[in-house]
């Protein structure tokens, strides 16, 4: 006898089911959270920075420059505290872990020119969680989101929402938490908030996204079929949760769209051909993000000569395949699919997350999400 349907984050609504045990289903529990602090929450954004700089500069001589690599911030290494004996083995493909984060500060968080600090316990949350890896020969990419809500284990803090992780114990705790869940080695952390990702955008022009349905959000229409979108719309854009299918699910397939179009930005306008505009880019986009210590100046220009064949048709976008959302007593989460989950991880960790996605297109980013 055929189980039940498999949720598909989408095309099904939110109060969808499928696969659930009947204590984690929808309509949420009257303790559940109001809409009205729900909207309250900021969504963030497309944290591929690191993928965009060595993408675009791949044997670009401007983007080893000394000048660029010192605009980068360094974040102290996270990697120290953890436990080594216990971290996953590394492999021949390198990992990055990519954070956006929620920070309510009304100045920058991360990158050269913060006013702020960029973790402050307690202050935000990983609104933004992606593992972005490059294939062993580096010549193809794969981005895979992982939902912010999505309920796993915490290294030392019980079961809780990913995006915690990063709230009670900096990126430290989330690299521990994020091996833990997909036994993949992080090599290398990043992180972007609100003001940088604005800065990227409008740094290459805008960017064109496709649209599947009209919709509009905090005062921005968004018609059917490519959108132009400056950096505050393209804000709004992948922070938009309401009336969409799938809600936060739809919003990150709404984060990769934008990643995928600035990848394509930079490709139809061929910055190599123009170094002013080049080193316009690669300026903004340093000063925005923030880099673990490991990253030295160094390591990047040896990144950027390794990846120099990689091309924005060789990134794969793929999501976390989950069950659906669910509330674990007042709160409101994303249960993961433990089957498909370790496929996935599995790929991840032998390098081949293509072999996936041939598998499995529907876990694709659609060429219009919602």
């Amino acid at each position: 006898m055929a189980g039940p349907a498999r949720y598909d984050p989408l095309t099904s609504p939110v109060g969808h089911s499928a696969e659930l045990p009947t204590a984690h289903r929808w309509p949420p529990p009257p303790q559940a959270e109001a809409p009205s602090r729900r909207r309250g929450r900021t969504g963030l954004v497309v944290v591929l920075a690191v993928l965009v700089v060595l993408v675009t500069a791949a044997g670009g001589l401007i983007a080893v420059s000394e000048t660029l690599g010192d605009n980068v911030a360094r974040i102290p290494d996270p990697f120290t505290g953890l436990d080594q004996a216990e971290r996953p083995a590394a492999t021949a493909a390198l990992t990055f872990l990519l954070v956006g984060t929620d920070s309510r500060s009304t100045d920058p968080t991360t990158g050269s020119g913060a006013a702020a600090p960029a973790f402050v316990p307690g202050a935000q949350r990983s609104d933004v969680v992606m593992l972005a890896q490059f294939s062993p020969d580096r010549r193809t990419a794969s981005v895979v989101s992982i939902p912010r809500d999505s309920w796993v284990a915490i290294p030392g803090r019980g079961m809780s929402k990913v995006n915690a992780a990063y709230s009670v114990g900096g990126a430290a705790l989330l690299v521990e938490t994020v091996e833990q869940l997909t036994k993949v080695r992080v090599d290398h952390f990043a992180v972007i908030d609100f003001a940088g990702f604005r800065s990227v955008v409008d740094a290459i022009g805008g960017v064109d996204v496709a649209v599947a349905a009209p919709t509009s959000s905090a005062g921005v229409q968004f018609h059917q079929g490519v959108n132009h979108l400056d950096g505050d719309g393209a804000l709004v854009y992948v922070r938009q949760r309401d009336d969409l299918p799938g809600g936060d699910l739809a919003r990150e397939a709404r984060q990769q769209n934008v990643l995928r179009a600035v990848l394509d930005r930079i490709s139809a306008t061929d910055l190599l051909a123009h170094p002013l505009e080049l080193y316009a880019f690669l300026d903004a986009i340093t000063r925005s993000i923030s880099l673990d210590a490991t990253l030295t100046n160094a390591a990047l220009r040896s990144m950027v000569l390794d990846l120099r064949h990689l091309r924005p048709g060789g990134v794969v976008f793929v999501s976390t395949p989950v069950l659906g959302p669910a509330f674990e007593g007042a709160q409101s989460v994303v249960l993961l699919d433990g089957a498909r989950d370790a496929e996935l991880w599995a790929a991840l960790r032998g390098g081949s997350p293509t072999d996936y996605a041939e598998r499995h297109p529907g876990d694709l980013l659609a060429p219009s999400p919602p």
